[in-house]
């Protein structure tokens, strides 16, 4: 990714500690998925795209990928782009004869923009003129606008506070997320816990991999960066970087933080995280995300 002047903080990040640890923030951090998928995301999709003839699967299929599956927590735009393809290929949606978006100019605006955020896309309606992706700026703000209105008081998962201030006495913490900066900003300083990371770092500020990157890379050993996260996405994050990975159960997020608070990051910062103990716990990760449907089993 090209630097520019949102990815400066990452860039110029000092190391204070040995060890860093990046964290993500909806799902992770926040018990913020399920009201921004199921009040926010989901009713725009339907809205926006003309999915009402089909509303039930619509709302199936949004669930899925963006809560319940191995997808779980990927950006926006592929994330709509495969809920109108699980929607194309579905029995009971062929058969009402409703026409599902085939999203060409998204897919790609996807594979070629520089950063997947409201700012490029607008500059790719601005060039281009294309109503398809006018359509998709729209829903996406109207998701922003939903998410700022609905979601408020969603504290922090219980033992989040308590392994932030675990974490900052030795190590240096980062927010790795796809959501937008703005978003970010708000939900971590409503709770006060904004103060234990150096950097709050959005889908604006590039890729999980690459936030990590820019601010990790030659600056702490691999076995002294951990990544904690919700989805796969967090996972591969950790991966590209050469870092390990804690994971937080979706549906048992409390118990996660708890075991992360009591033993997880000490087995961190006394080197005995990797191995065994690291694959069980994305072994029982993986196990929670299934790659199909339910209606397809």
């Amino acid at each position: 990714m090209q630097q520019n002047d949102a990815t400066a903080p990452l860039v110029a990040m000092q190391p204070e500690h040995e060890w860093f640890v990046g964290i993500d923030s909806d799902g992770c951090a926040f018990d913020t998925m399920e009201i921004k998928h199921k009040e926010c995301f989901t009713p725009n999709i339907i809205r926006c795209w003309g999915l009402q003839p089909v509303s039930k699967y619509a709302r199936e299929a949004c669930e899925f990928v963006n809560l319940y599956s191995k997808w779980r927590g990927i950006n926006r735009w592929p994330a709509l782009v495969m809920v109108f393809d699980l929607l194309r290929e579905r029995p009971e949606v062929i058969r009402r004869h409703a026409a599902i978006p085939e999203a060409r100019r998204i897919r790609t605006f996807i594979a070629e923009a520089t950063a997947h955020s409201n700012d490029v896309l607008a500059a790719w309606v601005e060039r281009t003129g294309d109503p398809e992706l006018a359509l998709a700026l729209e829903w996406s703000k109207a998701v922003n606008a939903a998410i700022a209105d609905m979601v408020h008081g969603v504290p922090p998962f219980p033992y989040v506070r308590e392994s932030l201030e675990l974490v900052t006495s030795c190590a240096d913490a980062i927010v790795v997320s796809q959501t937008p900066v703005e978003a970010l900003q708000r939900e971590w300083e409503e709770h006060a816990i904004d103060g234990y990371v150096k950097v709050i770092a959005g889908q604006e500020m590039g890729t999980k991999s690459e936030h990590i990157r820019m601010a990790a890379q030659n600056r702490y050993a691999p076995d002294h960066m951990l990544m904690i996260g919700d989805a796969p996405g967090d996972l591969k994050a950790a991966r590209d970087n050469g870092a390990f990975f804690f994971p937080i159960n979706p549906g048992r997020e409390e118990e996660s933080w708890e075991r992360f608070y009591t033993e997880g990051f000490q087995r961190f910062i006394d080197g005995r995280y990797g191995g065994a103990y690291e694959a069980a716990l994305i072994a029982e990760f993986e196990r929670a995300l299934p790659a199909v449907p339910p209606w397809k089993r």
